[in-house]
Order: structure tokens, then sequence, then C-alpha cells
């Protein structure tokens, strides 16, 4: 395909996450106040967007607590820094299976599933501009643990998004990640403008090699919107990568933890260098009101 670079490019930042990440950087924001300070400095460094998770504030541990979410999104509409609220709904489906010997029943530890409803409880409570809908079933590198998304769970919770009147945002893991998202487009229950974000290099999904990357870019409808990431060292690289694809940014504490080799990175620092990254490509980096005018987001007053 021909390089069509973004010269309009927003960034994202992924604040926290869900990984175990909390005891490997102290940077990690925690509690609900702390994750929101982390939000407002990266959307004063050029983060038009925020995707936020919660945490237990004391042991760092991620969750779903639709009180920690609320708490979260009114402090960040409290700030005096505007920002697009942007949160998770990928917790609810944690499968971990029990030994390779006798797999059944799962293991209560760390088995989290719920109902369609259970898992976008806080986003009706909180009512962000989006929440992501993870398009597929994937191992991740634990080796019994599964992220579970079948079909008729993400038909009941995209149509229960749109009920509530919040964008999706498309997290594809693999391609048949973007088949079925596309399948789910067709069947009314995503709204234009479609918005997807390509997340590389996560084991086991696509890997973050530019063929593999290309490949999933060549399977964006050409009117949808998409954002790219990949993890650890290579998050700087495909911030570079997507805009050249022609898409946009997304860096943050949930997928990087290092601005050097050695160095630990706040989340308004992955930002800057992302910004400094995309604007010395000749592209320059739009704000929220920006991105809520392309995406036809609806902003929020706190409650």
């Amino acid at each position: 395909m021909p390089l069509e670079m973004n010269r309009e490019v927003f960034i994202t930042c992924a604040v926290t996450g869900s990984g175990g990440t909390q005891d490997k950087s102290e940077h990690v924001p925690r509690s609900p106040k702390q994750i929101a300070d982390a939000a407002i400095e990266a959307a004063r460094a050029g983060a038009a967007i925020v995707h936020c998770h919660v945490r237990d504030p004391e042991t760092g541990k991620p969750g779903r607590d639709v009180k920690l979410f609320h708490e979260l999104t009114e402090r960040i509409r409290d700030a005096d820094t505007d920002v697009v609220i942007n949160l998770t709904a990928g917790m609810g489906g944690d499968l971990v299976l029990g030994s390779t010997d006798s797999p059944l029943p799962p293991s209560a530890a760390g088995t989290d599933m719920a109902s369609a409803m259970e898992r976008i409880e806080h986003v009706a409570e909180c009512r962000p501009e989006i929440c992501t809908l993870d398009c597929g079933t994937m191992n991740f590198a634990e080796a019994d643990y599964i992220m579970v998304n079948t079909p008729g769970m993400l038909r009941a919770m995209a149509k229960g998004m749109q009920d509530i009147g919040v964008r999706v945002e498309i997290e594809a893991f693999d391609t048949g990640h973007l088949w079925l998202a596309k399948q789910l487009v067709s069947e009314g229950l995503i709204d234009d403008p479609v918005m997807v974000q390509l997340c590389m290099g996560i084991p086991w999904g696509a890997p973050d090699d530019l063929n593999t990357f290309m490949a999933m870019v060549n399977n964006i409808p050409r009117d949808w919107v998409f954002s790219a990431f990949s993890i650890s060292r290579n998050e700087m690289p495909y911030a570079a990568a997507a805009v050249l694809a022609g898409g946009n940014v997304r860096v943050g504490l949930e997928d990087n933890l290092y601005l050097d080799r050695g160095v630990l990175a706040t989340n308004a620092q992955l930002v800057e260098r992302a910004r400094g990254i995309v604007e010395n490509m000749g592209a320059r980096v739009i704000g929220p009101d920006e991105v809520r005018k392309k995406l036809k987001l609806e902003k929020r007053a706190p409650r």
C-alpha cells in the first residue's frame, strides 16, 4: 500500500493497566487519586485521551470496583485540564484453568467470569466518552490464563455500550479480532465512526514485526479511525510506525515502564517523548476538542 502518513495525530495514554506491574515501578498509580493525577499530568503533556483501569489502592492489584471507577472519573472531570476519558471494559473475562492434568474446574485464584452487564456496570455508572471492547478470546503469556470474549458476550456488551451512549474503542490483538469487529459493525452493534486500537507484541497475539503490523492495518476499513501501540522497548518505535501507517499513537505505563534503559518513566514523560516523535515527523498533535469532533464524542460534566 502507498505511504499515507497521518498529519493530525492524537495521543492516548494508557495510565495503569491491569498487569502485575504495581511492584515493578513506583510510578505505577494505584489509588483513584493517583491514577487521576497521572492522567491529568499526561493530558498536560499532550495526551488527548486517557485510557484507565482501576486497582486496589492497598495492594495495587487490578480490579473492577464501580466505586473506584466513579471516584477516578469524577476526579478527572473536576480537573482544570481537559481530556477525553476512555475506560476499560476488559475486566471480568478472566479464566484460569486448573493443572494440565485436571483443567476443570477452573482455579478459584485468578478466575473472574462476570456477565455482560456486570462487565459494563462501571460504564453505565460513569458514562465515559469511550470504553474498550476486546474483540476476541486470547491466550496470554501466563500458562493457564485465558482472556475470554465470546461472540455472544461481545454482542451483548457492544449492545449495552450502544444503549448507554458510549463510543466503543475496539481492541484487536490479532487479525481474527478485526474480522469479528467488522461483523459486529455490520450487525449495527458498533456505531460510526468506528475506532480501533491495534495491540501489538502481546504474547500470544499478533507479534509486533512490521509485516504483521501492516497486515493488521490493511485489514482495517478505510473509513475507520485507528491507533496502535507495542509494548516494552518497542513502544516508541511504534509511535512512529503508527503515524507512518496513517494512524494515531498510544503510550503509557500499561504498556511500558521505562523511558530509557534502566530509567523508570512516568506517564507524562512517555507522552512527552511520543509527542516529540510525532512533531519531529512533521505531524501535528491534536487535543481533546478536536478528537471529540473527529470521533463524535459527548463530553460529560462532573456529577
